[in-house]
């Protein structure tokens, strides 16, 4: 893929209630209108309201996502992207499984998760913040600041 952005770009996590709806919603804020992007992850549980919260400080909206998995995403979508990016080993594993009969690539980036995280709200969201601003250099390094769109 190098030299060529990717059309459709999955984040895949653990649960798609904390990284991978913050990553989804970060390169949607810099990546051009035509890529596709969306978020999963091996199992869902609620989207975590740190994530809203330390998303809605960088004036992004994620309250709407609604988690879901590989499964579901195949059941209606299928798995019809040029990139998978995995930020947890389970989803890592999961994506290796599920691609190898598809011409996709799969990178894996470990994230922390800060869903363990002690202390205050702000500490908490802090703890939030840290894991998108980690997810954000990874992001332009990728993609480059305006994801290959026509500047």
């Amino acid at each position: 893929m190098a030299g060529r952005a990717p059309q459709a770009v999955l984040f895949a996590c653990g649960m798609n209630s904390v990284r991978s709806p913050m990553a989804e919603g970060l390169l949607r804020s810099i990546a051009p209108r035509t890529m596709y992007i969306r978020s999963v992850g091996v199992k869902t549980q609620e989207l975590d309201p740190f994530a809203v919260a330390a998303m809605a400080e960088r004036g992004i909206d994620i309250s709407k996502h609604k988690p879901t998995t590989f499964e579901e995403l195949d059941d209606y979508e299928g798995l019809n992207f040029d990139l998978i990016i995995t930020l947890s080993p389970e989803a890592h594993h999961k994506a290796l499984e599920l691609t190898r009969t598809h011409a996709i690539d799969v990178e894996y980036w470990p994230t922390y998760d800060p869903t363990g995280t002690e202390g205050t709200r702000d500490q908490r969201v802090a703890a939030y913040q840290d894991v998108a601003d980690t997810l954000m250099q990874r992001i332009y390094k990728r993609f480059g600041r305006h994801s290959g769109g026509n500047e």
